[in-house]
């Protein structure tokens, strides 16, 4: 149990490391494509907090700050817990191939949170066009790929030197 209960926290870590990975692809994208933001975040929000029939408060700017704030919390909620779930596995002996791994992590990200926001009517996959896949699906491969780097570099029984040396193992 214990050694379970390290892994989730090993792969908390990761999914963090593999959260800011994806934002900085994102940001990357962005900035070279001259794109804009997307507003799905906040239209998560929106929808969760009319479904759960719960008020976000205050009105006008100060509300839609608050909406703007919780929308990346969504995200980093998501990669947390993705990340979580990928190091209790390998903690359990679920090891495949690190490219392998990388993929399977960053297409549990992306489903985390692409299914919910069809779910709720934020979006509609089957409506995409090849580029918005391309910028769904690159930063959560760099996500996945960070995260599977990072909970082996992490876990002490896989050749984590780093884990080796902060314990002094």
């Amino acid at each position: 149990m214990t050694k379970l209960l390290g892994g989730l926290a090993i792969g908390a870590a990761a999914g963090a490391a593999g959260t800011t990975a994806l934002n900085a692809v994102t940001y990357l994208d962005m900035a070279v494509r001259g794109r804009p933001s997307s507003s799905t975040p906040q239209d998560t929000v929106e929808k969760l907090a009319a479904k759960a029939d719960v008020q976000i408060p205050g009105a006008d700017e100060p509300r839609d700050n608050r909406v703007s704030g919780l929308g990346p919390l969504l995200g980093l909620v998501t990669g947390v817990g993705v990340g979580a779930l990928a190091g209790g596995m390998h903690a359990a002996g679920l090891r495949p191939p690190a490219g392998v791994s990388a993929l399977l992590v960053g297409a549990a990200a992306m489903a985390g949170s692409v299914v919910p926001m069809t779910a709720l009517g934020v979006t509609d996959p089957s409506k995409w066009r090849a580029s918005d896949w391309l910028s769904d699906a690159i930063p959560h491969l760099a996500y996945g790929a960070v995260v599977v780097a990072t909970v082996r570099a992490l876990d002490p029984d896989h050749g984590g030197r780093i884990a080796a040396r902060a314990t002094g193992l």
